[in-house]
């Protein structure tokens, strides 16, 4: 049965978004739904979003309380994890300097943090090192590694890098230091020259384990080392790993990996450890980004990572894994005031660009259906902002979105951003195969790449060839899942923590939709550089407060703005907003229809 022949959800078949609202949970899985409340005792709402999730039976009860020691899987069963952990253990043993090379965003700050702890629980001497943005890239190079072994280095480990690094890590081969590989990024069948590659994504890799950020990765190296230590002679009590689980939990959260198997243990007891305020570091950029209530996924994803992912951005990238590694109290918030004021500027200059980069992919797409996806580009744009560009530009065009930034020499540095569906990672490698780019690398939403001015037009033809059957087929299924119907007034306290019961939600584990039929928009106005704040109704006179992201000058945020006092379908999350110790309920809009789908 083709979409258009379902019934749709409060019969939108075309909202503002261009989507389909669909109700999410399918017969089969109404019925799991019965038998998961009947079973387990559990409420029928949490047992319908657990079902529409694909959660069965069985794993109910397991997945509501997700336990490391449950979910934890065997590090040995990574490849190369016993030569890894056992160098790693050499190291330690014998006091060998250790440098740590990292990449600049959250993962790689995360990542880079929890093995500096863990190396200074046995006072092991070591330093971090996360190479600059713009100047040196991603991933290890030639001049860093020389300049590491240099200073003493007997071991370079790799966190959330180093998979594809070649010539860097031959480099370091030659100059007679071993190179320890922690990443999680797709990689093709060759493997650089090093001592150990602990990748779940490399190809020979039977861990079933592909879904972990690079801080999961390095976790799970921790442990076999601990591990290793208890069968051998290392007689140093072992550090309490759980304790630094909060690390894990925001890297899980920020890379925007799969909420499934051993993550959603890392992200719930993680968040638990936060609640404690353990690291220092992540206390300081709570209270500077004025956090109010208890730390949530949400905040991870949406106020702390930015700040963090900041520093490397525009300023220094090494502020972010110096804020998480710190224990001095007055260092670590000088640090974290440093990254407030370098996201503020990163902010600003986001505005000037993204209007730049909208106004480019309106001309290229015309009044037509434009191209499967979106190549901008421009002289003037800081090549830190580019990976936000691609990510605004794929959620407003519905379409694979690549920004990139062009020096004085005609060389650009992009980032590429993909819809569900359409692996952006595997078009990129294959135009580094045709030689179209310098080089280039990711995954399947995420992409980045080195491209020279004269072979853009190249590019654009070749990623639209490579791309342009899958961006149709997700786009022509493109609906909105909606897990049930609401008003004003159920949207209670009591019906957050419920649902917060079958969380935590992201990736893999999308939050709860639901659509307010026909409720009256009673107040909304602009907030921020893009944001509406509204004041919905129910017919019994309820209100409910709501916020939507990012909506300024589109389709959704011309609708809000000109329906006051009209009535709307609005579909969209439920959360809780905490300000100044005051706990209200908040919608977060996603998408409006008008009763009876005429527009």
């Amino acid at each position: 049965m083709s979409e258009n022949r379902q019934k749709a959800f409060l019969e939108v078949e075309k909202s503002v978004c261009d989507q389909f609202w669909s109700e999410r949970l399918t017969p089969v899985q109404a019925n799991t739904a019965l038998a998961i409340s009947q079973t387990h005792d559990i409420p029928d709402l949490i047992a319908r979003v657990m079902a529409a999730r694909h959660v069965g039976i069985e794993d109910a009860e397991q997945f509501l309380n997700p336990t490391i020691r449950d979910l934890m899987p065997d590090p040995a069963t990574f490849t190369d994890m016993k030569a890894a952990s056992e160098r790693i253990a050499l190291a330690i043993n014998d006091q060998q300097h250790v440098a740590i090379f990292g990449d600049y965003d959250v993962d790689g700050a995360c990542s880079s943090a929890l093995f500096s702890r863990f190396l200074a629980h046995y006072q092991t001497s070591h330093e971090i090192y996360i190479p600059d943005r713009i100047f040196e890239g991603y991933g290890p190079n030639l001049a860093a590694i020389s300049e590491l072994v240099k200073k003493g280095a007997k071991l370079i480990v790799c966190v959330d890098c180093g998979a594809s690094s070649f010539d860097a890590l031959k480099e370091a081969e030659n100059l007679g230091v071993d190179v320890v590989v922690l990443d999680h990024h797709q990689m093709a069948a060759r493997i650089p020259s090093c001592h150990a590659l602990v990748n779940p994504n490399r190809q020979d890799d039977m861990s079933a384990q592909g879904h972990l950020c690079a801080a999961g990765v390095v976790f799970m190296t921790l442990v076999a080392v601990v591990k290793y230590f208890r069968e051998t002679e290392n007689t140093t009590s072992p550090p309490n790993l759980l304790e630094w689980l909060d690390l894990v939990a925001l890297a899980t959260i920020c890379d925007v990996v799969a909420l499934t198997g051993v993550n959603r243990a890392f992200v719930v007891k993680g968040i638990q450890v936060m609640h404690a305020r353990r690291n220092p570091g992540i206390v300081a950029l709570a209270d500077t980004a004025r956090l109010d209530g208890p730390i949530t996924p949400y905040h991870l994803g949406f106020l702390l990572g930015p700040r963090i992912n900041a520093g490397g951005r525009i300023g220094d990238a090494a502020l972010g894994a110096r804020l998480l590694s710190g224990d001095d109290r007055y260092q670590v918030e000088e640090i974290a005031q440093q990254l407030e004021l370098l996201n503020k500027e990163r902010q600003a200059i986001e505005v000037t660009m993204l209007e730049q980069a909208i106004s480019e992919a309106e001309a290229e797409i015309g009044d037509g259906e434009g191209p499967p996806v979106l190549v901008t580009e421009n002289d003037a744009w800081h090549p830190g902002i580019v990976g936000l560009l691609a990510s605004r530009l794929k959620d407003r065009f519905k379409r694979p979105a690549f920004a990139i930034a062009f020096d004085g020499m005609g060389k650009g540095s992009g980032s590429g951003r993909s819809i569900a569906g359409v692996d952006i990672g595997a078009a990129v490698r294959a135009a580094v195969d045709a030689k179209i780019l310098e080089k280039g690398g990711g995954h399947s939403m995420a992409a980045g790449l080195t491209v020279k001015r004269e072979k853009l037009a190249e590019l654009r033809s070749f990623l639209e060839e490579q791309m342009s059957q899958s961006v149709d087929r997700s786009r022509s299924n493109e609906k909105l899942l909606i897990d049930g119907a609401l008003t004003a007034r159920s949207a209670t306290f009591n019906l957050i923590d419920s649902l917060e019961r079958a969380g935590p939600y992201g990736s893999g584990h999308p939050s709860p939709v639901f659509a307010f039929p026909a409720h009256t928009i009673s107040y909304v106005e602009r907030v921020g550089h893009s944001h509406l704040r509204l004041t919905i109704s129910s017919g019994d006179g309820a209100k409910l407060n709501a916020i939507a992201f990012r909506v300024t000058d589109t389709p959704l945020g011309n609708l809000l703005l000109a329906s006051r006092g009209q009535s709307l379908h609005i579909a969209g999350s439920l959360g809780v907003n905490t300000w100044r110790g005051q706990k209200r309920i908040q919608l977060r809009v996603i998408d409006a229809a008008k009763p009876g789908g005429i527009w």
